[in-house]
């Protein structure tokens, strides 16, 4: 493991991003979110992914330059055809649109077809959360996840992410609807660390700890039969919304060769007025709540990503050295 500073990261990547024809604005936005992936303790979502993105410009499956096209349909329901782009570009840029239009219509909605993999949702639901409104968002994958009392992976990893105005930080939820991400059980394999039990099937279905096999298998869903309601309503849900694909017909977020087919759903709320307040005393008094353990204090939601930030900001960030080595091969 390589302890690089975030400076230094940034740097290198956006270099090989534009060495791959990337737009300066757009590695920025790229490189930005993929850096607080890894800052927040999410290295599943973070920097190894970026080869991946390169690879697929490359290979012709993303367009960088393109922060999609919209449409509205209705009063508070915007269209976005991705053309293919970088995932970060187009989602920021369909949320500054419907984020706008809910100041005046109190809710609006961005339906996103043919835009590559999105990454994190949190930084999605803290940016919207600290102009003082309210995200829910959903995103589908490629089929990782066997249904509950199933062997074979037929439903996404399907994340869900809500934001809520809040101080000191806003409330900030970020979690799949799989016990884990696919993206997890990659870094697992790159540190060559085994799984722990009940995350992971093999190629046959039969229980594994090793991340290599459980990458051609299955990850479980969370909460055994609850989780898997979760992620199938969330599959069919934004796929009704954006016309994407479903299951196993999905992909393009975890190769370099396929279009990119999911859907992503951003949803924008007005809160009621001086709610904020309130939403702060009551989560204080969840972090004040008396531990089970004098040593582990009760945090909510998000307090977790933002101590790992600071720490991450003061010394560096770990990545595997191979995945650093080809950072830096592609910056040159």
């Amino acid at each position: 493991m390589l302890t690089i500073s975030p400076e230094e990261a940034t740097a290198t990547c956006t270099r090989a991003l534009s060495k791959a024809g990337v737009p300066s604005v757009h590695a920025d936005i790229q490189v930005e979110l993929l850096l607080e992936a890894e800052l927040r303790g999410r290295a599943s979502h973070g920097l190894q992914r970026l080869p991946r993105v390169i690879e697929r410009i490359r290979n012709g499956v993303c367009n960088p330059t393109t922060r999609g096209v919209g449409t509205w349909r209705g009063t508070s329901l915007y269209d976005v055809d991705g053309e293919n782009g970088l995932g970060p570009v187009v989602a920021f840029s369909a949320l500054k649109e419907i984020s706008e239009k809910a100041k005046s219509a109190g809710i609006a909605i961005a339906n996103v077809r043919n835009c590559n993999h999105i990454g994190m949702l949190a930084l999605y639901a803290e940016r919207v959360a600290k102009e003082g409104q309210i995200l829910i968002a959903l995103t589908t994958s490629e089929a990782l996840v066997h249904p509950w009392g199933g062997r074979k992976a037929l439903i996404g990893t399907n994340p869900i992410a809500i934001g809520v105005p809040a101080s000191p930080a806003p409330f900030i939820v970020d979690m799949a609807t799989s016990l884990v991400s696919m993206g997890q059980v990659h870094d697992y394999a790159n540190r060559g660390e085994q799984l722990q039990h009940g995350w992971a099937l093999d190629a046959n279905g039969d229980p594994t700890l090793n991340a290599t096999a459980a990458k051609e298998g299955a990850i479980a869903p969370f909460g055994e039969a609850k989780g898997y309601a979760l992620g199938l309503a969330i599959e069919v849900l934004v796929a009704s919304l954006t016309a994407s694909a479903l299951g196993t017909e999905v992909k393009g977020t975890l190769d370099s060769t396929h279009q990119c087919n999911k859907g992503d759903v951003f949803i924008v709320i007005e809160p009621a007025h001086g709610v904020a307040q309130h939403i702060s005393r009551y989560l204080q008094t969840i972090r004040d709540c008396t531990p089970a353990k004098v040593e582990r204090p009760v945090l909510v939601p998000g307090d977790r990503a933002l101590i790992a930030r600071r720490k991450s900001l003061e010394n560096g960030v770990k990545l595997p050295a191979f995945v650093w080595n080809n950072i830096q091969a592609l910056a040159r």
